[in-house]
């Protein structure tokens, strides 16, 4: 990890990259008590041992950690114990994920991964990522052995190339404001095809959208790095769908969101370093929480991953 004087001379995807860099750092045992049954002499010992790494965050706006790096992080440290293992070739194919409560960004976090399992095709991780004592994060993670068998995908919708959609500077331009420039400095080119939602609601309020998105610069010929990417990525514009449906923006000083659960499966091997077309959309929210579901193709049509997230959107006058 580098220092903050270090840090503010990163380029965005530099910084990017030394977030994910995370520094080993030990193990630790933790003993818990499990009940026995009413007359047992005596109660069982449940012992479990975690891998420790530990990572810096990138300065918010809000000082609030983004959960989306909380989530490429827990990628990264759940990746690295499957390759210490011996099985570096099994590559991630889905995660499930609670965020609990939300981190400080200007405090490192820690992660601890627990080896749930390393079987003869698939590898299971639990990640816990923890600041202050508290868990920020819990995420199970599993890892596959490549296999061949059957194969279809959903069909890539028809939508307007990258370069015809107005970037997110272009969308920005002429706006000061901390979040703005947060906005327009990110690691990852992100381009709205119906519109961005950050001060102006869409025209149709339609609970659905396609958004555009790679890295501002080619990153390592690593699968674990595309992946742990693709979830940070995945938790950009995910609820957006909910925001357009109902005339909200991200500027709107009433909306008070929060991601809750994030899933993922990781279908075929792809880059985040070229463009990938993000579908989304959202098929119910209500109870102060909406639901959005999204598929990432690769520019040549590919499924690479589908994605779904639960969050709390509240609107307070």
């Amino acid at each position: 990890m580098t220092s903050d004087d270090e840090t503010a001379q990163l380029s965005p995807i530099e910084d990017l990259l030394d977030v994910l860099d995370l520094r080993p750092a030990g193990e630790a045992r933790s003993t818990s008590v499990i009940d026995a049954p009413a007359g047992a002499p005596e109660m069982d010992l449940s012992e479990r041992t975690l891998q420790l790494f530990t990572g810096r965050s990138q300065v918010t706006p809000q000082k609030r950690a983004f959960g989306g790096q909380v989530l490429a992080q827990s990628v990264i440290a759940g990746g690295r114990t499957v390759a210490a293992a011996g099985y570096a070739g099994r590559p991630i194919h889905s995660l499930h994920a609670y965020f609990i409560r939300p981190g400080d960004s200007a405090h490192p976090i820690e992660f601890g991964v627990e080896n749930l399992r390393d079987g003869n095709s698939f590898s299971v991780r639990r990640v816990y990522a923890m600041q202050y004592g508290h868990t920020l994060l819990s995420a199970t993670l599993s890892f596959q052995e490549p296999a061949e068998a059957l194969d279809h995908q959903a069909a890539m919708p028809l939508v307007p190339n990258p370069d015809r959609v107005r970037t997110t500077p272009e969308e920005l331009e002429g706006v000061e404001h901390p979040a703005a420039e947060h906005w327009r400095h990110r690691a990852l080119d992100v381009r709205t095809v119906e519109g961005a939602v950050y001060l102006v609601p869409g025209r149709q309020h339609a609970a659905s959208q396609h958004v555009w998105m790679k890295t501002l610069d080619a990153l390592p010929d690593d699968p674990l790095l595309h992946a742990a990417v693709l979830a940070y990525a995945s938790d950009y514009t995910l609820l957006e769908s909910v925001l357009r449906r109902h005339g909200l923006v991200w500027a709107d000083r009433r909306l008070r969101p929060a991601s809750l659960d994030h899933a993922m499966w990781f279908h075929r091997p792809g880059r985040i370093d070229e463009w990938v077309l993000y579908e989304q959309e959202s098929p119910s929210a209500s109870g102060g929480r909406g639901l959005g579901m999204g598929r990432m193709y690769s520019l040549d049509g590919t499924l690479i991953c589908s994605v779904a997230q639960e969050g709390m959107i509240r609107v307070k006058e």
